[in-house]
């Protein structure tokens, strides 16, 4: 069992790979997506959902994913069909940072996925290439909401306080025009489902010869939450516009 399938088990019960509650997708979705909109990008797509969800609700628009996993875009296109969505979806099988599309979006997503990039500034100077005049961005990363320990630091990144962030996305041309910060429940409603969802199939699957690795994993992951990055972990989506295009 590779990190991918244990991904892939982890959010069963939370599609969204981010912590962020089905109302937060939506109403971000629905701040990002102007009545207008025709085309939709998700950077890292993953399995699609983010797209998928955009799909459902907006029955004119064309949406398009990019991602590096092939069983991650096979789930995609397997959510789409069960939706009646395929026929909207294009799906790309590379690296995020390489894709080239004939024409611009009007919105771009990168949610949980700017380490692909090399960080923040990078994903959006990214989605600036794909963006269409009046475009939006919506961008999810993590940010220290407290002091964060040596040990935070390694495992997850040097990220900066959550005002330095923001000052950060303007200073490189941006202007906010809405955003989410994840609350406290939606931040331990995502770690609860990743690791019980990965723990509940390991103990669904006695005999299976990947059950003992999974089991170890989901207890790793919510020992690490819990004693190393639960008091400091912060994250933050935002909906961006050109400052000036």
């Amino acid at each position: 069992m590779d990190r991918e399938q244990i991904s892939r088990l982890a959010h069963t019960d939370h599609p969204i790979a981010a912590p962020l509650d089905d109302d937060s997708v939506r109403r971000l979705l629905e701040r990002g997506i102007r009545r207008d909109s025709t085309r939709v990008l998700d950077l890292g797509c993953g399995g699609g959902e983010w797209l998928l969800r955009a799909l459902t609700t907006h029955p004119r628009l064309l949406a398009e994913g990019v991602d590096t996993s092939k069983r991650a875009l096979a789930h995609a296109l397997e959510g789409a069909r069960t939706r009646g969505l395929q026929e909207r979806l294009a799906l790309h099988h590379e690296d995020a940072a390489d894709f080239v599309a004939p024409h611009l979006f009007d919105l771009v997503i990168s949610v949980g996925a700017t380490h692909a990039f090399g960080g923040l500034l990078p994903t959006l100077a990214a989605a600036r290439t794909h963006l269409a005049p009046g475009g939006r961005v919506l961008i999810g990363d993590a940010f220290w909401e407290h002091e964060p320990s040596p040990d935070a630091i390694e495992m997850l990144g040097d990220f900066t306080d959550l005002p330095t962030t923001v000052d950060r996305v303007i200073a490189d041309g941006w202007t906010p025009v809405h955003g989410h910060i994840s609350t406290r429940q939606e931040l331990d409603d995502y770690e609860w489902a990743w690791t019980g969802s990965l723990a509940s199939w390991a103990l669904d699957h006695p005999g299976d010869p990947d059950s003992p690795r999974a089991l170890a994993a989901a207890t790793a992951h919510r020992a690490e939450w819990l004693r190393v990055y639960r008091d400091s972990f912060g994250f933050v989506c935002l909906i961006l516009r050109r400052t000036s295009d």
